[in-house]
């Protein structure tokens, strides 16, 4: 856990942040960003918060730096770029809640897949909240992505199986009554007779 620096300069240079170069709105960003850190801590809510605020404020600081500000790797300060802030909430919940203390069990995949096909949208958070809110089963994300995977349910799985395949044969109209049937397409039909002659 980051300590908290006691004045605005040091939290600036503890994380190698320029003040001289901070235009003025990047510095009042900053400075509100030190007051919430004074008020509200250094525990990994409130960095988790801040941080999310800071990446998506439009500051035009460096995620490097804001990783160093709120205590964070780079790598983790990007990958928590990709989020919403629904996402971002739901992560900090599922970090907090601990390691796995439940199995996810064959059985759960039926009703996993029937709420990925009425949710396409659904996030793998989304996901464990419906794990947790409907079998009280709390799991990591790791699990859960082999979950996924295992049972075909993971997100390029679907999409592959959503896209059209080469060779696929199309459903055709109905044809109106009183007009012949077309023939269909080989191989289901031969353009000419199979048999030498007559079976009779």
């Amino acid at each position: 856990m980051v300590t908290t620096a006691a004045t605005f300069s040091a939290w600036l240079a503890q994380a190698q942040v320029g003040e001289a170069t901070l235009t003025a709105d990047q510095r009042a960003t900053l400075q509100a960003a030190f007051h919430f850190r004074t008020n509200c801590g250094d525990d990994y809510y409130s960095n988790r918060l801040l941080g999310h605020f800071l990446l998506h404020c439009g500051s035009g600081l460096p995620v490097a730096h804001i990783a160093r500000l709120v205590g964070v790797s780079r790598p983790t300060a990007s990958r928590q770029q990709g989020l919403s802030s629904k996402e971002a909430v739901q992560a900090a919940h599922h970090r907090m809640a601990g390691r796995p203390t439940g199995k996810l069990l064959p059985r759960y995949a039926g009703p996993v897949a029937q709420f990925l096909l009425t949710h396409p949208q659904a996030s793998r958070y989304d996901v464990l909240d419906f794990l947790e809110a409907t079998w009280d089963v709390r799991v990591s994300t790791v699990a859960l992505h082999h979950f996924l995977k295992k049972y075909g349910l993971d997100r390029a799985t679907r999409q592959a199986a959503a896209a059209p395949a080469p060779g696929r044969i199309e459903v055709v109209e109905a044809v109106p009554a009183g007009h012949p049937v077309p023939r269909p397409a080989p191989p289901f039909s031969w353009p000419t007779r199979s048999t030498p002659a007559p079976s009779c």
